[in-house]
């Protein structure tokens, strides 16, 4: 029996790292590590917020069968919002589906206004305090470093490495980030290389850009 088919993998983990730690088998990964595409979370790709604002509107009318629009100034002050640092998209995409989808069911007359938008801002400023409170994305390091290494670390340590964390995250490439981190001492440098630099920082605490960034 013959079988044509097409396999389509994705994951938020490091492979080949799990691979030499032994956690991911190697021939398994050698037979679908054909092509390898990196896609960032939102937060990293805030040009594709407002776009996807649009793209959703037309997913809730076609669900719902229910038209329903956004005016100017709401549409103006949700991209600010959405677009800037204090959002962190924690749930990615699913987290701007369900706003959408939220002020098109209560947006009355089926048009979103200012008041709609800043009444889910606040929603969604409440649900990511809710998240981060005392968890794991207060402290992104309890998700990417396992406990028993995280316990050996000065608070020095956990400190400096949690920001740099937080610049990759809302960065749009590692040397975006390197530059952004390594902005004053880079200026000395003839030839700075401020990727690799970050590279190898990450790569003291078992950490890669692919870990730092990934949903």
């Amino acid at each position: 029996m013959a079988s044509d088919f097409q396999l389509l993998a994705g994951t938020n983990a490091d492979l080949p790292s799990a691979v030499s730690a032994g956690r991911f088998r190697a021939d398994l990964l050698a037979r679908i590590d054909l092509w390898t595409f990196r896609l960032p979370g939102l937060a990293a790709r805030r040009e594709d917020i407002a776009p996807n604002l649009d793209y959703e509107l037309e997913r809730f009318a076609a669900r719902s069968g229910r038209r329903v629009t956004i005016n100017r100034e709401a549409r103006d002050r949700f991209l600010v919002f959405a677009e800037g640092p204090d959002a962190p998209w924690h749930g990615n995409f699913r987290d701007l589906s369900a706003a959408v989808e939220r002020m098109a069911t209560l947006a009355p007359s089926g048009r979103i206004g200012p008041a709609d938008v800043d009444e889910e801002i606040g929603r969604l400023r409440a649900a990511w305090r809710g998240t981060s409170a005392g968890g794991a994305a207060n402290d992104p390091l309890k998700v990417l470093i396992p406990e028993e290494r995280l316990a050996t670390l000065d608070l020095f340590d956990r400190l400096q490495l949690s920001a740099i964390v937080d610049v990759c995250r809302r960065s749009r490439s590692l040397s975006a980030a390197g530059r952004e981190l390594f902005a004053v001492s880079r200026q000395a440098k003839a030839t700075p290389n401020d990727a690799d630099r970050l590279r190898k920082y990450l790569a003291r605490f078992g950490l890669s850009w692919h870990d730092v960034t990934s949903p």
